[in-house]
């Protein structure tokens, strides 16, 4: 049976051609969400197209780079003309960039992942937050990583762009808070996805969770009935965080 919270609602998934991504897009289209997919992988989307369809859902697949900020604001654009609204934004897509000594970072490497980590989910926040607003109850949530605190040796990239995205998306939930719109970050922890494969090639991926299994906690926090804002779900301890304002 189908949430009728969520039933008919709209929502755009990034990174939605494998992962967390393509798991948390077939769990809306179940509950009877319009998912909006967007990946650069083709045939990862058809296949889950087909697999929504199985489930009784429906999607509309945007095979799109998410550095091509100009398509990104090109899909606000089409949104708008469908559906006049969003109700729902999952910023997902990301990418590691390897792991190497800050001197020793490739140029072209470190401006990807800044470009995809962060300035793309800026670009969906500046083409989907007008669309946002006209939900009646619009949420956003952002993938993180513990990687933007522990900041360990190596890992430089990756660690500034989430501790840049976690700044971006604060600012955006201060920016809505008197608004209908509730803007959280999730960081899932260590999950079974190519990304964590890549990061620990040595590592058993039977012995972390499903990315399949992250999903329901994102589900509760796109909810109409979900009113946090500004927050961290660390899915790890299984506990909301809030970041401490500084004191100046």
């Amino acid at each position: 049976m189908t949430d009728t919270q969520l039933q008919g609602r709209v929502a755009v998934v990034t990174g939605a051609s494998r992962g967390i991504g393509y798991h948390l897009a077939k769990a809306l289209a179940a509950e009877g969400v319009h998912v909006i997919a967007l990946a650069r992988t083709v045939g990862g989307l058809e296949d889950l197209d087909d697999e929504i369809k199985g489930l009784g859902g429906s999607a509309t697949l945007v095979p799109l780079d998410l550095m091509d900020y100009d398509g990104i604001d090109r899909l606000g654009a089409a949104i708008y003309e469908r559906w006049g609204k969003l109700d729902m934004l999952v910023g997902n897509a990301g990418m590691l960039g390897g792991l190497s000594p800050l001197g020793h970072i490739d140029i072209k490497t470190f401006d990807k992942v800044m470009a995809l980590n962060v300035t793309a989910n800026w670009r969906l926040i500046r083409s989907l937050d007008p669309l946002l607003r006209q939900s009646d109850t619009g949420r956003a949530v952002f993938l993180t990583s513990s990687a933007a605190h522990k900041c360990k040796p190596f890992w430089g990239a990756y660690s500034a762009s989430k501790a840049a995205l976690e700044a971006l998306v604060r600012t955006y939930a201060g920016e809505t808070q008197s608004t209908a719109v509730r803007v959280n970050l999730l960081n899932p922890g260590a999950m079974r996805t190519a990304m964590r494969a890549k990061a620990m090639p040595g590592e058993d991926p039977e012995t972390l969770p499903h990315p399949s299994e992250v999903a329901p906690q994102i589900i509760t926090m796109l909810r109409p009935d979900f009113a946090d804002t500004g927050r961290l779900y660390d899915r790890p301890s299984g506990m909301f965080k809030d970041f401490v304002p500084l004191v100046v």
